[in-house]
């Protein structure tokens, strides 16, 4: 496993060069279980989408503004969990956070059906 630095590093480069302006990887991947690392450029949002079962995301360079009934800034260190309402990701600075989420629990679907897609 490489160390979450050198993800970060790669990733801040991968999304500063990519047309969108945007970069993801999945770090761990164990069941319903994932903690993927994203990276966006400045200016750049993630349009609306469902939220997973449970998610959070912690912020660890730059800031974030996840809108939704109420739009919350997320700076660094920060760690947040998500709305369970559809809520779009736009970044305010050159950002990186690690996402975690559940993406099934028994009994239930991701609020509203679908998945973020990146």
């Amino acid at each position: 496993m490489a160390a979450l630095s050198d993800a970060i590093t790669r990733a801040v480069a991968e999304a500063r060069k990519a047309p969108n302006g945007r970069h993801a990887e999945v770090l761990v991947h164990d069941g319903p279980l994932r903690q993927s690392l994203i990276a966006l450029r400045q200016g750049i949002t993630l349009a609306e989408h469902n939220s997973p079962p449970a998610a959070s995301i912690h912020v660890i360079r730059g800031r974030l503004r996840i809108t939704g009934d109420e739009p919350v800034e997320i700076a660094p260190g920060q760690i947040e969990a998500l709305t369970h309402q559809r809520h779009a990701v736009e970044s305010l600075d050159d950002t990186v956070f690690l996402l975690t989420t559940v993406t099934s629990v028994p009994g239930t679907e991701s609020y509203g059906g679908a998945h973020l897609e990146l």
